[in-house]
């Protein structure tokens, strides 16, 4: 079977056009095993890209433990380059079906007639808290309390399809995101876990950040994150609309637009290709 490994701002994943390649196998079991870093191809997690009935091509992505995940926003960003370099879209603006929906994504970037840079329209986001879904109070809860381990952390939870946690700290450090972050992840006010970022903010126009991310743990980056950092750093008065995050793997520029939706426009890259036998 042949696949294609392709990263957004370091967040890298295993790609599988299904339209011209069949599967029908335990697909989270391929999921974990294409991911394994020493026995696997390596990567985040696997992503099919499959036909749709809603838009040219649909993106189901799973993580590197093998649960399925409603939305990646750097995935997308990859699947679009995918899409629009094997012909299986036209032109620079098109939709792409994903957990979340029907997304639109626009080619901003391209050099030698490869795509280097996507915007994604990732819609609204989702405030209210039993949609993201937490237990946790308010719609969204913004700045609220809550005991991991022996310690009380303030967070903001928003979902951009899939959940967030985020937590506004001075310096990120380790122990941050490789020791709270698995805790926040399947803490019991998030019946579905969550992700968990952790953001310490430059200026209204820039924030860094790292994130644990749901089943896959430490990532270079998550665009989803990225986008409901953005989000929250609006709502806690802490950054405006338009605003860069600064992740490990490289930079996401953010815009909450006065629309309502958020605009995020990274980097798509390819790094290779190849075959994987099917045993």
């Amino acid at each position: 079977m042949q696949f294609v490994k392709m990263h957004g701002a370091g967040n890298d994943y295993v790609y599988i056009d299904c339209f011209r390649e069949q599967f029908a196998g335990d697909v989270p079991a391929l999921a974990r095993a294409v991911s394994d870093r020493h026995t696997g191809v390596g990567g985040d997690g696997l992503v099919l890209i499959t036909p749709s009935e809603r838009a040219p091509v649909r993106m189901r992505m799973f993580n590197a433990d093998g649960s399925e995940a409603e939305m990646c926003g750097n995935a997308i960003r990859c699947v679009a380059k995918y899409a629009s370099e094997a012909g299986l879209a036209d032109g620079d603006r098109f939709s792409i079906e994903t957990g979340k929906g029907v997304l639109t994504v626009t080619i901003v970037e391209r050099s030698g007639g490869r795509v280097e840079q996507v915007q994604v329209n990732m819609g609204a986001p989702i405030l209210r808290g039993e949609d993201i879904p937490t237990t946790l109070p308010g719609n969204p809860p913004l700045s609220v309390p809550l005991a991991v381990g022996d310690e009380i952390l303030e967070v903001t939870c928003v979902s951009m399809g899939n959940p967030h946690c985020v937590t506004f700290v001075d310096e990120i450090t380790d122990r941050h995101v490789l020791q709270l972050g698995p805790q926040i992840e399947r803490h019991a006010a998030f019946p579905n876990r969550v992700n968990a970022e952790f953001i310490s903010v430059i200026s209204p126009e820039a924030f860094e950040m790292r994130v644990w991310e749901r089943g896959s743990g430490e990532t270079m980056a998550c665009g989803t994150g990225a986008c409901a950092a953005a989000v929250a750093g609006y709502l806690n008065g802490k950054t405006g609309r338009q605003v860069r995050a600064h992740l490990r793997g490289g930079e996401l520029l953010l815009d909450w637009t006065r629309e309502g939706d958020v605009l995020m426009t990274g980097p798509a890259v390819e790094v290779f290709r190849g075959e994987w036998p099917l045993r």
